[in-house]
């Protein structure tokens, strides 16, 4: 390894200032800088109190057996920085990249928590990266500062689920990140995310995932999923689905459009029509348009408030296929509704279809108005694929 000379004699000394600490540390008090053509590789944490942000060499972490640490009370700053460490790189305090970053081994974990959302890996001046994959990425938020179009390499304990913005968008510096998580019960913010209190333009969103982006520049939005986004309890037809926000003013998802997908069901990516990041708290997908399902049509709103719209739950076409069972249940898991040859429970205006109603032979609370909310169905057919997804109860 080369190294600069003057940030040698560095090391030496701080690290010796820092052998109280559990494992030995590279403490800065002070300003230093790796130089154009000094290349460092840290073995131990780096605590940052100094200046430690002008560095123009080369700067790798690495551990083949443990983790590492960034802290202190400056943001460091790295031109060119690699990240080869087994047990991931955690931040404390915002770390920087101004030139080049490589993914080789391990995570970049930093801190969740909206409070804490500013410690984050930060590409500046737009800054790229490499090798980003299911095992390398950032858990947590990463930022962008520039004027070209980023992908941000975000994810969620092993899945990397990445985020792209357009260009100018991160003028001001744009954040990121993702979140494997039912919006309903968020683990890291302090509101919930009523995935049953819906614009007019919504029908339906995911329980599933949800990604945060901050920003105050328009910018169209590219969101991706996999097989564990499950999409088809969404849509049949990927023209139907749509990026969906939480506004946190009106308190209701809101659609922002699709303006251009690839891929299928089971993996792709959707882009958004162009909106103000900051005034959507969270981001994931959702539908505005009815499930379908070739001869099929799945209303998935249920609103048995007596006006003659969707009071209740309806499966068009059904009748085709007499031989059908359909389940619904709870959120839990409870099964509160069970009819078979539902094609005739929805005959006469639907006086025998799922209204809201706990009721069936075997289900719970029999005869209970169910509470508002998320419910999730399966729909059986004889000779066909048991069909899933979700409904929708409003009041």
């Amino acid at each position: 390894m080369r190294k600069d000379y003057n940030i040698g004699i560095w090391i030496i000394v701080l690290i010796f200032i820092s052998k109280g600490y559990s494992q030995q540390a590279f403490h800065n008090y002070g300003t230093i800088q790796i130089h154009t053509d000094g290349e460092v590789g840290f073995h131990l944490d780096v605590i940052n109190d100094g200046t430690f942000d002008q560095n123009e060499g080369f700067t790798g972490f690495y551990s083949s057996d443990d983790r590492l640490t960034i802290s202190g009370t400056n943001r460091p700053v790295f031109f060119n920085m690699e990240i080869d460490v087994f047990d991931d790189l955690f931040l404390e305090v915002a770390t920087g990249v101004r030139n080049f970053q490589q993914f080789t081994n391990g995570r970049v974990q930093t801190p969740r928590n909206r409070n804490r959302i500013t410690t984050s890996l930060d590409y500046l001046s737009d800054a790229p990266y490499d090798s980003e994959s299911d095992e390398r990425f950032v858990d947590g938020y990463a930022s962008l500062t520039g004027d070209l179009d980023f992908t941000f390499p975000i994810g969620d304990d092993f899945r990397l689920r990445p985020m792209r913005i357009t260009d100018g968008a991160s003028v001001n510096t744009s954040r990121g990140a993702y979140f494997f998580e039912d919006p309903n019960f968020p683990n890291f913010f302090p509101e919930r995310f009523d995935t049953s209190s819906l614009a007019t333009n919504v029908l339906a969103v995911s329980i599933f995932e949800f990604w945060d982006l901050d920003g105050n520049t328009p910018t169209q939005v590219t969101l991706t999923w996999d097989d564990n986004s499950n999409i088809p309890t969404l849509v049949e037809d990927l023209e139907n689905l749509r990026v969906v926000g939480w506004n946190a003013e009106t308190e209701e998802w809101e659609s922002l459009g699709n303006t251009g997908f690839i891929g299928d069901l089971s993996n792709g990516e959707i882009t958004s029509e162009a909106f103000v990041p900051d005034t959507y708290t969270i981001l994931t997908f959702g539908t505005s348009e009815l499930l379908l399902d070739g001869e099929f049509e799945i209303f998935t709103a249920v609103s048995p408030n007596g006006d003659g719209e969707n009071d209740f739950f309806r499966i068009q076409g059904l009748a085709n296929f007499p031989n059908n069972e359909l389940s619904i249940f709870n959120r839990w898991g409870v099964l509160v509704y069970q009819r078979e040859r539902y094609h005739e429970a929805q005959d006469n205006n639907g006086s025998d279809a799922f209204i809201g109603i706990s009721e069936g032979r075997t289900t719970i609370a029999k005869g209970e108005e169910l509470p508002v909310g998320t419910y999730y169905y399966v729909l059986k057919i004889d000779g066909r694929k048991d069909q899933a997804g979700y409904l929708y109860i409003n009041r």
